[in-house]
């Protein structure tokens, strides 16, 4: 077998011609040339003529084999397409602009995907930068260009990366689980470009919408998708009593205090779990925490009734049934002498139609929470990004449904 054929076999990549074999200090050098006759264009990989070469000849980095590093050399033509104008040549083994080839891209991409940028410019010994590069090229060649197409039920949600409220808004497709639209800002004009992106003949075609509680999404909905149905997080609601519940606790410890009962303050304060836990979560000693308070105190008993009463009427399978219920609660909850969920049933009232929506459709956002949790898992990962764009890129390659293929060894044997 000739070296240069056992070079090729070593390359692993098709459409090339090794034309020979130099070693320089721990690289080998392969002279290599593209196995077509006609150079083609760059940008739009157009058969186009070409007329001349580079002076000197260009190397691409290759995947190494053992401690030797293999680089690719070849003078590249410059040709005159039609469309793009003058352009260098599209060679096979490389990606426009890069000075890397594609396999050594993708086992780097791959290794930003189960690693930090450090460890990952470590083992593939390139800079910290570069390895951002890299994928960036890799996910806008990877990224699928028609996830914005047949969009019908999403979720939207914003996502702090960094301190001083810097935020990125990120949008979920429910039905292929992946994130398909993200961009700095958390406005309504952030969110008025993904529909101006999505244009509106696509934009009519989206069906139900899950957010929080959010006015710039609302916005921003209403406006550009106004045959979209809101469906408010289940979690955000609740959450609103929950909340509701724990300003009674506090307020009842600071009444205690101003009468010098630190005793029952203290007994208060410590009732915040029994307060907040599922009732089939608590234990024996939260329930005696329970009935203490039904006996001394009446307003925070009854803020508890309260906060479990409005979990109740999501429990409802029919949505007639969740409608009277929440009309029920509604009335309980603005004549109850509590300040606080006479505030959470103005809130709910009006958002009636967006939190009723969840009883017929059972979405809710926690796939985008999901997501949100592997986002500040990835900024942890990295100790924080400087910019959006460098999070966005490790989102897309991360959750977008990138597909990739790095050259692992073959599984010849099993042990």
């Amino acid at each position: 077998m000739r070296v240069t054929k056992l070079a090729r076999i070593l390359i692993g990549i098709s459409s090339l011609f090794v034309t020979g074999v130099y070693l320089e200090e721990v690289c080998v050098v392969l002279p290599v040339k593209p196995s077509w006759r006609l150079p083609r264009c760059s940008e739009c990989t157009r058969i186009c003529p070409g007329y001349d070469h580079a002076h000197k000849p260009v190397r691409w980095v290759h995947l190494g084999i053992g401690g030797l590093r293999l680089i690719l050399e070849y003078a590249p033509r410059r040709v005159e397409c039609p469309d793009c104008g003058v352009r260098v040549e599209m060679v096979p083994w490389a990606r426009p602009g890069s000075r890397f080839t594609k396999p050594f891209e993708e086992m780097t991409a791959y290794l930003a995907q189960i690693t930090n940028k450090t460890e990952v410019a470590r083992i593939m010994g390139i800079s910290w930068r570069t390895v951002g590069n890299i994928v960036e090229r890799v996910v806008a060649e990877k990224l699928d260009p028609n996830r914005l197409n047949g969009l019908r039920r999403i979720g939207v949600d914003e996502f702090s990366y960094r301190k001083r409220h810097r935020y990125i808004t990120t949008v979920v497709d429910h039905e292929t689980c992946r994130i398909v639209w993200a961009k700095e800002g958390k406005s309504s004009e952030t969110l008025d470009a993904f529909f101006d992106q999505l244009g509106d003949e696509r934009a009519k075609q989206i069906e139900i919408v899950t957010i929080d509680m959010s006015a710039a999404f609302i916005k921003s909905i209403q406006a550009k998708a106004a045959g979209a149905t809101i469906v408010y997080d289940l979690f955000h609601v609740l959450k609103l009593a929950s909340e509701a519940v724990d300003e009674v606790r506090r307020e009842k410890v600071r009444k205690l205090r101003d009468l010098d009962d630190t005793e029952k303050a203290a007994a208060v304060k410590k009732s915040r779990y029994a307060l907040l836990k599922n009732p089939w979560d608590l234990s024996a000693k939260e329930w005696d925490k329970l009935a203490a308070i039904q006996k001394h105190n009446a307003p925070l008993y009854r803020a508890y009734l309260l906060k479990e009463s409005l979990a109740a009427v999501f429990q409802e399978t029919s949505f007639d049934d969740a409608k009277h219920e929440l009309e029920r609660w509604l009335s309980w909850a603005s004549r109850s002498k509590l300040k606080q969920f006479v505030k959470v049933a103005r809130t709910i009232r009006e958002h009636k139609d967006g939190v009723l929506a969840y009883v017929t459709t059972k979405l809710t956002n926690g796939l985008v929470e999901g997501f949100n949790n592997k986002l500040r898992m990835i900024a942890r990962r990295a100790f924080g990004f400087h910019s959006s764009a460098a999070l966005i890129g490790m989102l897309f390659l991360c959750c977008g449904g990138v597909a990739l293929n790095p050259p692992l060894p073959a599984s010849w044997c099993t042990w």
